[in-house]
């Protein structure tokens, strides 16, 4: 600025300083200066002309000195958060027009008291800084809302809801409170407060009396304090309330009196002690029941539920039991979630050994009442070594989160089969999803975060790598030694890389630091038409998982925009479920002002010194198992009704969720139901086991003669025009044949292939083979396929063992639809050529289902059918015919059949 020119600078009222870098900021020649934006720069001074100045703004600085002067009498809003305050500076108390102050994330030790004084400041946000006390005696003030979380109160100012008449929200969560001051001196009162959040403190059963003192009260937070019971005769005066949450104390009842709040929509209490179900059915307008991880043993429900239900999770209560018409009514809920109890897993006592990961997870929609999140998690993902989560937000739509949940995980696999190294496939399953998301990218967009747990298939000893990939707003971190590692980067505007490369594309960056005024993240997935400055691009990581790793944490963006790494570690460092935890992170969220929809997933780790191997061949106590399939295992096997969803209990996180606009055939099954009506107990410890004579990994569990349990990787044939399998009740099944509705499925083993080859002569002399022989080919890194031999072998004396054979040979034919690559064989194979059929039903990416899809079966045509029984039929008879030849022959490498 020339001198001689300066003239025309008094003419300057708005001026516009963010996104730099500078360092010291004079803007006191502008006389008549009314706004001043000076966001996100590296400002430590500030000075100003408050001649006329009527709003400030200079939040994510490191402002240390703010001098205005004069005294600005016309500033309305001031903004200094982020910043690096130890006072309040002195010209703020004496600006008369004040009504909104912003002092949040600074080191500001005390507020003076003439700050309440100011009869027009309505708004003061003083959270997270190091408020030891406020004013003991305070005078008439007009605030309405008043945030003080994340300080060190022990105690508020015992007149202050006399004297803050107008008060109507207060956030006092995450302080040190032990007691809360009277609403009123007799037994009228005049509070008008509204909103009243208490979590993370400390208060006891001797304040809820005080609670009754505002009777306008409409959202109460009190989670995880020090309450044991909740009066009924103080719940009985709080008829207007709408929304409790009293997690994370040891209440084990919730008051009767409750069903007085006729206006109630949310009532959240998980992580309680709660024995009995409360009654919260005889809330017409509830719309959200949270009562996960408790102590229910039953529940008593009305003839008809509420109208408005939506969303009912049971989850983490052990002894919940549901008969058939309990669960016949739940069902008709939105969204109802409790523990799988058709298969459950328990580890036995010899071994002992924990497992290497196990997951919870959590959903809770927004102030709109919108679920714009989703979460992904696969505790066995493509074999049992690996497993996979992942977080995804539409920040507003529900469309984008929906279909990446649903296909991202397949198009992960895919991508896997193709390449080995970890930023390859993710980067290339980020660039598919990409296109895959079709119309809904065009226009709308997400954030994701994927964690991959894999181990090392070619080398036996080696050890888990964690790979993180993430593009938008959605982040992981991880636990390690107490610290938290952060697993992912946020690119926005702001970002130096990304600056360059938006001047090179001539993107347009708004006034609110936003692409085209669209969004401030410039990778994230979707928002195609401002390719090419907004790419899907991700930021990858991996490392290598250490005893010193306790768990991993993804979150949305609502909860990073609420709690930081290391309070989140805290938070849930010493939480031993994996489901409680991830609860506690959204309930905590949700306690310190977030509206957004939130999604949590919480791993927790368990790796041991020399990481994880197979240890078919090692005698002695095989390590740690990386899934929901410890060494030992009980499998109790239940039936359950077709309709009704199975997922892994809730010690993994995982809960099935029913939902009346979603039909079971799009909906995600990931364990399977049995061909038996009574439950199977199968007790693979005993002393007198069924395979006394094999050593088996907890990878490769012992398969059972008697009972069926579907996995991933189980070869299941569908058949649409049959409902038993066959054409006939004359026809007698297939022995190692499970008939299933409309699914016929095959029992087979699938071992490790590091197992004992067994010589012809260790096999009896009266053995019989009832072998079959299967491909498992989409482990194998060298693209070949393995071909296993599983042969039930019964000696005289009635006991059983087993022999397995393999051999790998080189493929040489097509990709099939389904990921895995069919061998090249002159001969006619019936069954290859059932699985070239499509997988996938018609309808696009937007009508599939949540992986894995119980749709994607080998579909035999109904042509054929006649066929494959009797190829099947022709098998056997011709292994009764080879038993008596094991002892003079040499057993082949391989059986090529038609299975």
């Amino acid at each position: 600025v020339v001198m001689e020119e300066m003239d025309f600078l008094r003419h300057v009222t708005h001026l516009d300083l963010r996104d730099n870098r500078l360092s010291e900021l004079d803007a006191t020649v502008f006389g008549n200066l009314e706004v001043l934006h000076c966001e996100r720069n590296q400002l430590f001074s500030l000075k100003a002309s408050g001649y006329i100045l009527k709003a400030l703004y200079a939040s994510s600085n490191e402002l240390l000195l703010v001098d205005v002067y004069p005294v600005p009498n016309y500033l309305a809003f001031i903004d200094l958060s982020r910043n690096q305050l130890e006072n309040l500076p002195e010209w703020v108390c004496e600006c008369r027009r004040l009504e909104v102050l912003d002092i949040s994330h600074n080191f500001i030790c005390e507020l003076p008291a003439r700050l309440f004084y100011n009869g027009v400041l309505r708004k003061l946000l003083a959270g997270h800084n190091q408020l030891r006390r406020l004013p003991e005696r305070l005078e008439r003030t007009l605030i309405e809302v008043l945030d003080i979380q994340h300080n060190q109160l022990s105690e508020l100012p015992s007149n202050l809801f006399l004297k803050a008449e107008s008060l109507r929200c207060l956030n006092a969560s995450a302080n040190k409170l032990e007691m809360l001051p009277s609403a009123s001196l007799s037994e009228e009162t005049n509070s008008v407060l509204q909103e009243l959040y208490l979590s993370s403190n400390d208060l006891t059963d001797k304040y809820v009396p005080v609670l009754t003192g505002h009777l306008h009260l409409k959202v109460l937070h009190m989670a995880y304090n020090h309450l044991q019971t909740f009066q009924a005769s103080k719940m009985a005066k709080l008829e207007e309330l709408e929304e409790i949450d009293v997690s994370g104390n040891n209440l084990k009842a919730l008051p009767t009196t409750i069903i007085n709040c006729k206006h109630m929509h949310t009532v959240i209490a998980h992580s309680n002690c709660i024995e009995v179900f409360p009654e919260v059915m005889q809330l017409q307008e509830v719309k959200c029941i949270d009562l996960s991880c408790n102590e229910l043993s039953e529940i008593i429900l009305p003839e008809s539920l509420p109208p408005k239900l939506q969303e009912l999770d049971l989850t983490g209560n052990p002894r919940l039991v549901l008969d058939h018409k309990s669960l016949e009514l739940l069902n008709n809920i939105q969204c109802f979630k409790i523990d799988q109890t058709s298969t459950t897993f328990s580890v036995g006592d010899a071994s002992g050994a924990p497992a290497v990961w196990s997951h919870g997870y959590t959903e809770a929609s927004g102030v709109k009442n919108k679920l714009c999140v989703a979460a992904l998690s696969a505790n066995n993902f493509c074999d049992n070594r690996e497993a996979l989560y992942g977080v995804f937000d539409g920040d507003g739509n529900v469309d984008v989160p929906y279909l990446l949940q649903c296909t991202m995980s397949d198009v992960l696999a895919e991508e896997l089969q193709k390449s080995k190294n970890e930023e390859d496939y993710m980067t290339h399953t980020f660039l598919v999803m990409q296109r895959k998301l079709g119309t809904a990218g065009q226009k709308l967009g997400g954030s994701a975060v994927l964690c991959h747990i894999k181990h090392d298939s070619v080398d036996a000893s080696g050890c888990f790598t964690l790979t993180s990939a993430n593009v938008g707003k959605c982040q992981a971190v991880i636990c390690r030694d107490g610290k938290p590692v952060p697993l992912s980067r946020v690119y926005t505007v702001s970002c130096n890389e990304e600056i360059q490369r938006l001047k090179e594309h001539k993107a347009i960056i708004t006034e609110d630091g936003k692409v085209n005024g669209v969004t401030d993240c410039t990778r994230i997935l979707g928002y195609t038409f401002l390719h090419p400055s907004v790419i899907p691009r991700p930021f990858v990581q991996s490392l290598t998982l250490t005893p010193q790793d306790e768990f991993f944490i993804l979150g949305s963006k609502g909860l990073w925009d609420s709690i930081s790494y290391e309070e989140a570690i805290e938070a849930i460092r010493n939480v031993p479920d994996a489901l409680a935890a991830a609860k506690k992170l959204c309930t905590l969220a949700q306690s310190y002002g977030c509206n957004d929809s939130i999604s949590v997933v919480v791993v927790q780790l368990n790796v041991t010194e020399g990481c994880f191997c197979c240890c078919c061949e090692m005698n002695g106590v095989p390590p740690p198992s990386p899934g929901i399939f410890p060494s030992s295992v009980n499998v109790a096997i239940k039936d359950r009704p077709v309709d009704t969803l199975g997922m892994p209990s809730s010690s993994s996180g995982m809960a099935s969720e029913i939902s009346s606009e979603i039909s079971t055939s799009e909906m995600s099954s990931e364990v399977g139901s049995t061909a038996s009506d009574e439950p199977l107990q199968v007790n693979m410890n005993e002393s007198n086991s069924a395979f006394p004579t094999e050593q088996r990994c907890m990878l490769h569990p012992v398969s059972l003669s008697n009972s069926f349990q579907r996995q991933l990787s189980s070869a299941t044939f569908s058949s649409a025009f049959s409902d038993n399998g066959l054409d006939s009740e004359d026809e007698e099944p297939i022995e190692g044949v499970f008939i299933n509705g409309s699914r016929v499925e095959v029992e087979v083993d699938i071992h490790c292939s590091k197992t004992k080859e067994k010589s012809p002569q260790d096999v009896p002399p009266e053995a019989c083979d009832e072998g079959i022989v299967i491909s498992a080919n989409e482990e194998d890194s060298m693209d070949k396929t393995l071909l296993i031999k599983v042969q039930c072998d019964s000696d005289c004396n009635g006991n059983i063992q087993k022999k397995i054979d393999y051999a790998t040979i080189g493929t040489l034919g097509k990709r099939r639809g389904n990921g895995s690559v069919a061998p090249a064989e002159k001969s006619h194979n019936l069954i290859e050529v059932a699985t070239d059929a499509p997988l996938k039903k018609a309808g696009g990416y937007f009508a599939a289902p949540a992986q894995p899809d119980p749709d994607d079966q080998l579909i035999i045509p109904p042509e054929l059918e006649e066929e494959v029984k009797e190829i099947m039929k022709q098998h056997q008879e011709q292994q009764q015919q080879q038993k008596h030849q094991y002892q003079a022959d040499q057993l082949p490498d391989c059986y090529d059949t038609s299975l």
